[in-house]
């Protein structure tokens, strides 16, 4: 299962956001990583290099590597209607991301190992494919006999955000994917035009 392993802190450090989770280091050092650390002299960047660093932050953000990446671009193009708004739905409608958004796990990258140590179920079927494609109307489930896991346990107990295109019962640990979020439901930094002209060259 091929997932990005190396470090977290300089990755976000990088692009100056958390977008692996709240992290310590980006308050110690709020400058990008690098042997010069502050005192290097940055000119200003290329069209080029504003929009692959969009791109780079999207892939991070959502644990997607290039190959992934370029097919789910490929897909959002062929959809009816704006192809960087439709590039943010495929990837909201990841299973690992669903699993993360409802509360199931503290990170995508948590939510990515659960969902591949098969303890999830999507209309009732078990499904251990992180990159899962859910469709309107969807269930996800948590196994019974995952639910007394102390990760997924301590991460719902953590839940603080609601999202209008997800459906959570606490009771039977069940959540709805109600649809695919609109531009404005998705609350990621991410400026999905310049990644459209990137893969427009």
């Amino acid at each position: 299962m091929a997932r990005y392993t190396g470090p977290k802190s300089k990755i976000a450090r990088k692009f100056k956001e958390p977008i692996f989770g709240p992290d310590r280091a980006l308050d110690k050092k709020n400058y990008p990583p690098g042997q010069h650390g502050p005192n290097r002299r940055r000119g200003k960047q290329s069209e080029y290099a504003v929009q692959l660093m969009e791109k780079q932050k999207a892939k991070y953000t959502y644990g997607i590597l290039e190959k992934q990446f370029s097919n789910l671009f490929k897909e959002a193009s062929r959809t009816k209607g704006i192809t960087g708004e439709n590039l943010l739905k495929l990837c909201e409608s990841r299973l690992d991301n669903v699993v993360f958004r409802m509360g199931l796990a503290p990170s995508r990258r948590a939510a990515r190992q659960l969902v591949g140590h098969k303890h999830f179920k999507v209309n009732g079927t078990v499904v251990n494919i992180p990159s899962f494609s859910l469709k309107e109307g969807d269930l996800v489930e948590v196994r019974e006999r995952s639910k007394s896991l102390e990760v997924i346990n301590e991460s719902l107990a953590n839940r603080k955000d609601n999202f209008d295109w997800i459906e959570w019962d606490a009771q039977s640990m069940k959540g709805k994917f109600v649809n695919a979020p609109e531009r404005q439901q998705i609350p990621e930094n991410i400026k999905e035009q310049l990644i459209v002209e990137l893969y427009s060259k």
